[in-house]
């Protein structure tokens, strides 16, 4: 249920957000007023907006194709706490700590503004991967490429995509939060490290 409720929330936010740019400029991270006007809510909100349909879409698919399982590892590899709580912690922490690297880079910039839950989605993906590191995902949903491999290549382009910085798409955001995801299951279980060692040898 707390899946579909931040699927539906971010949706209908998003929605509104498409006709309303008072609120998206609202609701977008903006490290110039998080630093100087204190707006430290920009920090969550910004993954409640959208640029439009194709970013919302594709944000929401990947994430609810990779939550359940998550959420099942999580409970599982968890002896104290509830998978769904994990998760939801998982995905809400991902958020400002995906950004706060761009936070640092453009906190005196007023003009620099970042929308979407990618950060946090790619935190999901990647604590599955850590999970399951040769799990097949399927790049542009067709290529089945081993998750460690996915996700060796994701992290690269995603570094490299950030030093040229050509494009108006938040790199830093998708790395961090990719990283942050990875190192999730180890925080709250430190001894999964050795786990996930002992699965990368496939045979």
């Amino acid at each position: 249920m707390m899946l579909i409720g931040i699927i539906v929330l971010t949706a209908l936010v998003s929605a509104q957000g498409f006709r309303d740019n008072v609120l998206l400029n609202k609701l977008s991270f903006n490290p110039h007023k998080i630093n100087y006007h204190r707006e430290y809510y920009r920090v969550f909100s910004h993954g409640l907006v959208h640029a439009d349909w194709m970013h919302l879409g594709v944000n929401m698919f990947v994430l609810y194709m990779f939550a359940n399982s998550l959420e099942h590892q999580l409970s599982i590899n968890s002896h104290l706490l509830n998978g769904t709580f994990l998760f939801t912690l998982l995905y809400v922490t991902a958020l400002p700590v995906s950004s706060a690297v761009s936070y640092k880079k453009h906190k005196d910039n007023p003009y620099y503004t970042a929308i979407g839950a990618s950060g946090a989605v790619s935190a999901v993906v990647f604590a599955n991967i850590f999970y399951d590191p040769w799990n097949l995902l399927y790049f542009f949903g067709i290529i089945p490429i081993p998750g460690i491999i996915f996700g060796a290549g994701y992290l690269y382009y995603s570094y490299y995509m950030s030093r040229k910085n050509i494009d108006n798409v938040g790199h830093d955001a998708h790395f961090w939060g990719a990283v942050y995801g990875f190192i999730f299951p180890v925080l709250i279980h430190p001894v999964s490290i050795f786990d996930f060692i002992s699965k990368l040898n496939p045979f």
